[in-house]
């Protein structure tokens, strides 16, 4: 396992100044911050046990490496930062839950040792259980992960900014630490029963969900509090960039109340993927009140097919809202200032 270093979390071993299967140089190639990996080896675990299904799980899970690089090839990515997608409602305890958890880290680190350069990986948080969150953290950073993914909020519907998470954050924010998230079914509603009936949640409820995340950071002050912390908005940042407004004028009715000064402060401090996709229609949008220099590229893959994560990739090369300079730094500078881990 790679050793914890003085700022945060341990560098992946990724090689960026390798050259990619087809040969090509990747100078400008893309870093991808939102790529969800359902290890084989973990579903091979999870199946024994009789926690999954494999079969009547969605498509998203049937990951494997030759169609994750011919995807990332399609959109010209070099790296991707994954997320282990591990989808389990109900483990027996908490010893499973840990099993499960160093299964999974197994599978990332095997991964970026098979393809080196092409896959970084994130800790896994487990809101629901903040002593195994913690012990995740740690495990992560000895296991080389770049940073930490967590869901927007718990099983019980508390959204992050809560000063339940406050324990946790401030063990995270003992060093610089890339907090990622991904949003989640509303509370109340599952896959099965969506808030909406008819409506998938990742369409509406999922941008809703990061924005319920985000202003509740906002609300708490949860970056003035825990400043060595970095959040990154997926999806664009759900609806925030177009509240923003709205959030300013109306914070007074919030408890405790936020001075509109905070919001534009906040809205420029998080990072955002632009996992959606986010081009064109969204970019003018998000770069009115976003820091251009905090958003990352995110294809979404494989939740994204792959036509369309190429096809998105497309729609940002020529992106009108974005200078030359803006494009490269989304699809690739941002994220080698924000994960230093990721330099050669």
């Amino acid at each position: 396992m790679a050793a914890v270093t003085a700022c945060g979390f341990g560098a992946a071993g990724v090689d960026v100044g390798a050259h990619d299967r087809y040969g090509e140089v990747p100078g400008d190639r893309r870093v991808d911050v939102h790529h969800h990996f359902a290890p084989p080896q973990w579903l091979d675990w999870a199946e024994a046990r009789g926690l999954v299904i494999r079969a009547v799980l969605p498509w998203w899970t049937r990951w494997d490496l030759d169609s994750a690089l011919w995807a990332m090839d399609s959109a010209g990515i070099e790296t991707a930062v994954v997320t282990a997608a591990t989808p389990v409602l109900r483990y027996a305890d908490p010893g499973q839950h840990r099993e499960s958890l160093i299964m999974a880290y197994a599978a990332m680190v095997d991964l970026v040792a098979r393809a080196p350069g092409r896959f970084a990986f994130f800790a896994p948080l487990p809101l629901d259980d903040l002593e195994l969150a913690a012990w995740s953290a740690r495990y992560g950073r000895d296991a080389g992960a770049v940073g930490v993914n967590a869901m927007t909020h718990n099983a019980t519907g508390v959204y992050l900014g809560d000063p339940v998470f406050d324990s946790l954050l401030a063990e995270l924010d003992s060093g610089p630490t890339v907090i990622n998230l991904h949003p989640t079914e509303l509370p109340g509603s599952s896959p099965l029963a969506p808030a909406l009936p008819g409506v998938p949640s990742f369409l509406c409820d999922y941008p809703l969900d990061i924005t319920r995340a985000a202003v509740n950071m906002t609300v708490h002050r949860t970056l003035d509090r825990f400043p060595n912390l970095s959040f990154i908005l997926p999806h664009g940042g759900g609806f925030l960039p177009y509240i923003a407004g709205r959030l300013g004028s109306g914070g007074g009715y919030l408890a405790p109340a936020v001075e509109p000064e905070r919001v534009e402060n906040y809205l420029r401090r998080f990072h955002y993927d632009t996992a959606a996709p986010m081009s064109p229609a969204s970019t003018p949008t998000l770069l009115a009140v976003a820091d251009p220099a905090r958003i990352l590229y995110g294809s979404d893959w494989p939740a994204a097919h792959t036509d369309l994560v190429a096809g998105a990739a497309s729609a940002l090369d020529s992106d009108s809202a974005l200078t030359i300079g803006q494009r490269r730094d989304i699809d690739r500078h941002n994220a080698l200032r924000l994960f230093p881990q990721l330099r050669s």
